[in-house]
């Protein structure tokens, strides 16, 4: 009987990958962007209970009207009504209605239309081979949180529109090499360092009158709207110092100043601000105390050490956001002038149809050494108490943290890999989110080595917490930032790591794009210094550990040559290691077969490595 037992865990254990990859990490099912009548599951629309229209991407919703685009087409709906399509022109994208839900303007080939039932017209087409209206440029998709090119006014009759000229950008090719028949695609990347894209503002009428928007020679336009107190914009130079809200005067297009934050390394954009109540409060943010607070009409309504991350809405004179006293928690709260700060529970839901993992977590959360380093730690089921090899699994980088009480996808593939008989380790260091201003900035400059140090502190730490962890055999294991991560981890503590897994990496700072980079590092012309200290091609010669390197050759955020040009470094350096990659994929890889095959390269590697 007990044989039969660890049969079927040994089973469920081992089908993990494949439930991973089919449920696309356990997203399958899951409801989003739920509102009062509307949200999205399984690439449907859905309105209660009733599926309304399927290969739906994503909707918008204003005025009542829910609009999306589909086979290239424009559908508007309303709740507990059918789908209408709309006359446009083909390939339609990025609907959104107006606040009267009487029309939706959409972008088609570069140029801003509206259309409704008295007819579909341009109202801003391209003035040059490589401009578009109505659209959001990379950086703004990529790092700024801005998906919208254009905003409507409150009665339907003008819009703040975006233009963007990619002609001075360059060009980044992507190509599926195992099919050489079929041509590469280049896209506009702004490479650190780089021009990027020229974005401006514009008042534009239905008819197609425009006024230029003043925007005070700020390189990024980092969020915009328009409200019934009139449109506005917030907007930062290219060092990313200052951020400026603006009111735009919606009939000259000149700009006034309504808050300004400043701060000498940066300053953190907060998902959701600039907005505006009802009445016309401006709603912003600043850093006071080491503490991210909510500013209310410019005085702060959150206290000292509750962390501000995003604001989800404003309704009337109330705010809805979510902020963390503890880093590893995150909550949602609620200010208005009347009832003050108080916790805050959506009252939308939405019927969801994820998979349940078919592993349960074994996971501990902990806090470790002088920096009270947030960690979890994922131990075998039925372990006895014996020495594990250790594997590290961070992300380490700015924007994610990895340790908290809620879990996530990565907890379950964590576990996976403990249950193959690993203690496993994820810690959060400098630089991640969550625990104010002064530990965010503390990578400055330099975000390998803060980063790294934490790492192995964590580690040693935890080893003296529980001594079942084998310090004679560890392994790193990472993507993106993580996989940087990994790859400096057995570059210069080989003393510490002695197997590597770097997946999606960054290997030469300069080959990431213009607002992350040169946040974290400054511009490459001004401070080369710290794109040298962060460069691993720069130390492909003190290799000593196995490293597995894996990279999908259709990743546009970190572009396949990061991985070429190390795997080329290490060659010449006569630096033996392993290169895996992925014909089609991209950043993003959810593969059964990529999980077995790394776990397969840690085991083989680890055992012949102790010092």
């Amino acid at each position: 009987m007990a044989c039969a037992r660890e049969g079927r865990a040994m089973l469920r254990f081992m089908s993990f990958p494949e439930q991973f990859e089919r449920t696309r990490r356990f997203t399958v099912g899951l409801p989003t962007a739920v509102t009062r009548d509307f949200y999205l599951r399984d690439g449907s629309l859905w309105s209660g209970e009733r599926e309304v229209a399927r290969d739906v991407g994503s909707y918008t919703l204003d005025g009542g009207v829910a609009a999306f685009a589909r086979d290239g087409r424009v559908w508007t709906v309303t709740a507990g009504g059918e789908p209408r399509r709309l006359p446009t022109e083909e390939p339609a994208e990025r609907p959104y209605p107006d606040p009267t839900g009487r029309r939706v303007a959409y972008v088609c080939d570069g140029a801003l239309r509206v259309t409704g039932d008295d007819g579909d017209r341009p109202v801003a087409a391209p003035d040059g081979p490589e401009v578009t209206f109505g659209l959001a440029e990379y950086v703004a998709v990529e790092s700024l949180e801005r998906d919208r090119g254009f905003w409507w006014s409150p009665d339907g009759e003008r819009l703040l529109v975006a233009r963007v000229d990619t002609a001075k950008v360059g060009r980044r090719h992507l190509a599926d090499l195992s099919d050489p028949s079929r041509p590469g695609t280049a896209v506009p990347y702004p490479a650190a360092g780089t021009a990027n894209a020229d974005v401006s503002l514009w008042i534009t009428d239905l008819d197609g009158a425009r006024t230029p928007v003043d925007t005070r020679g700020m390189e990024y336009v980092t969020a915009a709207g328009w409200d019934a107190t009139g449109p506005y914009a917030a907007v930062m130079p290219r060092d990313q110092r200052l951020l400026q809200v603006l009111a735009i005067d919606p009939d000259t297009g000149a700009s006034r100043v309504l808050s300004e934050q400043r701060d000498p390394a940066w300053v953190t954009l907060v998902p959701g601000l600039p907005a505006r109540t009802a009445a016309g409060v401006l709603v912003t943010a600043e850093d006071h105390d080491d503490t991210r607070r909510l500013v209310y009409g410019g005085a702060p309504v959150t206290p000292p050490g509750l962390q501000l991350e995003e604001v989800l809405s404003v309704d009337g004179e109330s705010v809805v956001f979510s902020a963390t006293a503890e880093p590893t928690e995150q909550h949602r709260w609620i200010y208005d002038p009347a009832a003050g700060l108080r916790p805050y529970e959506s009252p939308w839901r939405a019927p969801s149809r994820v998979e349940r993992p078919v592993l349960e977590l074994r996971r501990e959360l902990l806090r470790l050494g002088p920096r009270e380093l947030r960690a979890a730690l994922y131990l075998p089921s039925g372990h006895d108490g014996g020495p594990l090899p250790v594997l590290l699994e961070p992300y380490g980088g700015l924007g994610l943290r990895k340790v908290l009480v809620r879990p996530n996808w990565w907890d379950y593939v964590s576990q996976w890999f403990a249950e193959q008989g690993f203690a496993v380790l994820a810690i959060d260091g400098r630089g991640t989110p969550g625990r104010g201003p002064a530990w965010e900035r503390a990578v400055h400059h330099d975000i390998a080595g803060p980063v790294l140090d934490d790492q192995v502190e964590g580690l040693m730490a935890a080893a003296a917490l529980r001594p079942e962890l084998d310090l004679s055999r560890v392994a790193i294991r990472g993507w993106s930032f993580g996989g940087f991560l990994a790859t400096l981890a057995v570059l210069r503590r080989p003393d510490v790591f002695h197997v590597g897994v770097a997946g999606a990496g960054v290997t030469d700072q300069r080959m990431y794009h213009t607002f992350w980079r040169e946040r974290d590092l400054g511009h490459p012309d001004e401070h080369p210094d710290a794109y040298e200290r962060c460069s691993t091609l720069l130390e492909a010669g003190s290799l000593r550990r196995p490293l597995l390197l894996v990279h999908g050759l259709l990743d546009d955020n970190v572009h396949p040559a990061n991985t070429l040009r190390l795997s080329s470094a290490l060659t010449a350096a006569g630096r033996p290691h392993e290169v895996l990659l992925l014909p089609g994929a991209g950043h993003r890889v959810d593969s059964a077969r990529l999980l077995r095959h790394q776990l397969d390269f840690i085991r083989r590697n680890l055992s012949d490595q102790r010092p």
